[in-house]
């Protein structure tokens, strides 16, 4: 009887720690903090490439090689960069079991070397004045839709993020100070930056601020300066600019809408004479350390404002077919 109560008391203490019990234990207490978007990706492909395999298992009977074996089905697939985060993920639910003293090792940790690495490879942009005048060019003539096409001027004039463009809102465009203010919510951060960080503040150039003039009788009644053409309160789809991009003759290769950005820091590193740091902070680029925030805030402005309106006035040259002479080597 008494070895009975003990076998019963070990079968509910293994059930408890199995490795699919403290993942979703871990889940449940991270899901607050952790974006809404990771929080659902974490689960969704734990729940797809490894509770099948060692979610049933009790974490001490886990091993290196167990999770190796499980990571190789998904490289498999092709799936490099989804191995290297399902690693990821395995390694904070056996440090949070270790941390609860439920665990006493992190059998991920030796498997660092042992996947596939995964091959980087960064959005394609145009990268040199001829080939940004002859795309300037070729966006003056689009024959699309004329909002499409004020959504392509002005990812180029703004370089900020496609998905930002996207959700561009008319209450949040000053025009009297030639500024729109990005509040931190829509902005690539963590999810207590988003809550509690500042907004991004994107100075507008002479011609942004034409380009959404131009837009105004076109879109102003709705929330979003692009709107989607499938309902009232709807934004632009992600897929619009590079559709219209396609259709100019620029694969997937050679320009996409994130490219925008990269054309931005590249030309103007080389032809603008702009410190690095202005540039980042204008690319809401995040850095660690005390000075970290520090480009968000007011004493960049100036020198924000002068570089937007530099890099407008660049663009027309190089639209207009200027032999533009780089200012620094």
């Amino acid at each position: 009887m008494q070895q009975r109560k003990v076998a019963k008391a070990t079968a509910r203490v293994s059930s408890a720690n199995t490795y699919e019990a403290i993942a979703r234990e871990l889940h449940g207490l991270k899901e607050r903090e952790w974006s809404a978007a990771y929080a659902g990706k974490w689960l969704r492909m734990s729940e797809a490439n490894l509770f099948p395999y060692i979610g049933p298992l009790p974490l001490d009977s886990i091993t290196p090689p167990l999770i190796l074996d499980t990571l190789r089905r998904v490289e498999k697939q092709g799936k490099r960069e989804t191995a290297h985060s399902l690693r990821q993920y395995a390694g904070q639910t056996f440090r949070y079991a270790i941390a609860t003293g439920r665990a006493t090792a992190d059998p991920t940790a030796p498997l660092k070397d042992a996947l596939q690495a995964v091959l980087v490879r960064h959005m394609a942009a145009v990268l040199t004045p001829k080939q940004a005048g002859q795309l300037l060019r070729d966006m003056e003539i689009y024959n699309g839709s004329p909002v499409t096409r004020e959504a392509l001027l002005l990812s180029a004039l703004t370089f900020q993020r496609p998905g930002e463009i996207r959700q561009m809102e008319w209450a949040e465009l000053d025009f009297d100070n030639a500024l729109w203010t990005i509040p931190a919510v829509k902005m690539k951060r963590t999810k207590q930056a988003k809550m509690s960080g500042r907004p991004h503040y994107v100075p507008l150039s002479p011609q942004a601020v034409k380009s959404l003039q131009r837009l105004k009788p076109l879109t102003g009644h709705h929330k979003y300066v692009f709107p989607s053409l499938l309902g009232e309160g709807r934004r632009m789809s992600e897929n619009t600019v590079n559709t219209a991009l396609r259709r100019m003759g620029y694969d997937n290769e050679t320009m996409t809408a994130h490219g925008f950005r990269a054309m931005a820091r590249t030309l103007i590193v080389e032809n603008l004479n702009v410190a690095p740091d202005v540039i980042e902070a204008q690319l809401a680029h995040g850095k660690s350390g005390p000075l970290g925030m520090a480009y968000d805030r007011a004493e960049f402005m100036t020198q924000r404002r002068k570089m937007m309106n530099e890099w407008a006035d660049y663009l027309d040259k190089l639209r207009q077919g200027a032999d533009v002479v780089p200012l620094r080597a």
